[in-house]
């Protein structure tokens, strides 16, 4: 079990105030798997948010999150450029 340092509205509140931001995202697919993703907070839901990724310079794709996830440290996410 990981350690919460945080709130979820504190969560909630940063996701929102990163959308339309560049970021960084490490994503724990469990069994030492880590996948990094660099992309833009397209929306943001009441309970998830979804992240258009690049994956090369002309394809893209969206995933979503979840607030709990970031919470849990399953999921990092860093403004790029900081």
């Amino acid at each position: 079990m990981r350690k919460v340092e945080s709130d979820i509205r504190d969560i909630i509140s940063k996701i929102q105030s990163l959308k339309g931001e560049s970021v960084q995202m490490e994503v724990q697919k469990g069994r030492n798997r880590t996948l990094k993703y660099q992309g833009i907070i397209e929306k943001v839901y009441p309970s998830i948010f979804t992240v258009k990724v690049f994956e090369t310079e002309n394809t893209s794709s969206s995933i979503s999150c979840s607030y709990s996830e970031v919470l849990c440290g399953d999921v990092v996410i860093e403004k790029m450029g900081s």
